[in-house]
Formats: C-alpha cells, structure tokens, sequence
C-alpha cells in the first residue's frame, strides 16, 4: 500500500519549514498557495531565503510580516496594479529593516531550479546578453562554450530546502496532477529538499492513474499532501474559482500603509486559525462571484491492453 502523506498545514509547515530555510512557493499567477505563505507567518517563521519566479502579493504579504532575510526573484509586482509596497520599504529604506535581493531574468530563474533538479553544476542562457543584471549580479557569469563558438551566460542552481506547490488534485501518496496554466513548479519540486503540495481536493490513486498525463509531480518527490479548499486565494485555479482582482486592487492600499498592513495580518492571518476561518471570513458572495462555469475539456482513450 502507498504510504499516506496527508497532513494539516499547520503540521505541515511546522515539520517542514524551519528557521533560516530557503522557501519557494510557485505558481505562475495560476495556483500560488498562499495558505501555505499565511501558515508561515502565523508560525513566526524568520530569516527566510525566498524564491519565486514571479513575486507578487503573496511575498509582500510575507516580507511585510517579517519572515524574510532575502528574495530570490525575477520580475516583482502586485500584477496588473503596481509595486509591492512592503518589499520597497524594506528595500529602499530599510524599514523595519534590510532585505537583500537577487534579482534574475524569468528564464534564469527557471535554469536555476532546472540545474538544481538536474544536480548540474550551472544552466547555460543567452539572455543576458545587453543587460545590466550581470553587473549587479555576480552569480550571473560569462562561460565559454567547451564546442566553440560565442561565450554564453551562465547560472548557479537554485536548490530550495522547501518548494510549495499548489495543484489542483493528488491522491494520498503525493501524485500531484495540474492543468490550466502552469509556471516551473515542477522544476522547483524536483530541486527542492522537501515538498510540500497543496491541493484543491484528495483523489483516489485510481484517478490519478486513469490520467497520467496530467501528473506534474510523482508522489516519491512529495513529503506531505495538505488538502486546503481555495488555498490558492486570491489567485485562482483553474476549473475551482477565479483570480479576485478586486483583492489585489485593496492591496495595494493596504501595503502602502505599514499600520493597514499590520491590522489586515493581524485580522486575516493571526485572526484565523485555519485557512477554512479565513475563507469563511471572505463570505459566500464574495466565494460565488469567484465560482466559475463548467468547461469541460474532451476525454481520451488510453486503451486497455489487459
């Protein structure tokens, strides 16, 4: 029998996430977990290494409430609206206090997760070409090719000790399947020390086998499987609910004020114990204004050789 890895998110993270760890919670604007990034800052987590392709609001959320040391990053902003005001107070006046950043293109980033899945020593890109980034990056270095030709730019590997990863279904072993828009989360798992996987529902094995094709992340990668209905608010998964754009316009004048900031944590993180409290907070008509139509897409015949 496969060994069953579901856990609570707040057993979850206590087990998994620790003090001075590298942290990756990824999803490209498609099933990013911040229940998981709420679990965080309720646990009082510090020092953090944070990565992602893309930080958005779920980082600021997290920065703001002090869980951060550095951020790993390509392109930052609160999407479709601005900047990340908690991140810049912390970068620009060191308020309440410093954050370093490492800043990289989107695909460098994604050659990093890609070398440290690969255990390969760099991840070779020529993009970096008439940039600036390798002058303030020094991890960003020219290499000469081994087969001739012009110099590239190469990459060190990003090997998180926690990659996060939300999906729409897994079954109790970890088998993690998603569809809609996908970002490098299953690079990140597979460079990453310990996974955790958030999941919109718990499937039987069966369902997962009856579709392989849509596993993104094989269970043997998996530490622990955390069923969290609509963890991924306020971004959306596909098929579940949609992006809240309106959450994302209240941030912005939430993050610009450090006091707002502190009372909406205070209210809607250190507030709720679970993520169920929170969602129960944010009302059922806000929840059926996010509810989208069924689409359903075409099914295919695997055969059956038995």
């Amino acid at each position: 029998m496969a060994e069953d890895k579901v856990a609570t998110m707040r057993d979850a993270v206590a087990e998994l996430v620790r003090d001075g760890d590298t942290l990756a919670i990824e999803g490209f604007t498609h099933l990013i977990s911040f229940a998981a990034g709420h679990e965080v800052i309720r646990q009082r987590r510090r020092d953090l290494t944070l990565c992602r392709l893309t930080p958005d609001v779920v980082y600021d959320q997290m920065i703001g409430a002090g869980v951060a040391r550095k951020l790993v990053f390509s392109w930052m902003g609160n999407p479709g609206v601005g900047s990340l005001h908690a991140i810049r107070r912390r970068v620009e006046h060191h308020d309440p206090a410093p954050l370093e950043l490492e800043e990289y293109s989107h695909f460098g980033m994604v050659g990093r997760y890609a070398a440290g899945a690969a255990n390969l020593p760099f991840w070779p890109l020529r993009s970096y070409f008439e940039t600036d980034l390798p002058k303030v990056n020094p991890n960003i270095r020219p290499v000469t090719s081994p087969f001739g030709g012009e110099p590239v730019f190469a990459v060190p590997p990003l090997r998180p000790d926690v990659a996060v990863v939300h999906a729409q279904r897994a079954d109790a072993a970890g088998n993690t399947q998603i569809w809609g828009l996908t970002g490098c989360q299953k690079e990140a798992a597979f460079a990453a020390s310990r996974v955790i996987v958030v999941v919109e529902e718990l499937v039987a094995s069966e369902v997962v086998r009856a579709d392989p094709n849509r596993t993104l992340i094989p269970g043997i990668k998996v530490d622990a499987v955390v069923v969290c209905p609509r963890g991924a608010h306020p971004s959306y998964a596909q098929g579940y609910y949609d992006r809240d754009n309106r959450f994302y316009l209240e941030w912005d004048r939430i993050s610009r004020d450090p006091e707002a900031l502190g009372g909406w944590l205070d209210e809607w993180v250190h507030g709720t114990a679970t993520h169920q409290e929170y969602v129960d907070k944010l009302g059922a008509e806000r929840w059926a204004e996010l509810t989208p139509a069924p689409a359903l897409s075409g099914s295919v015949d695997y055969g059956d050789y038995r």
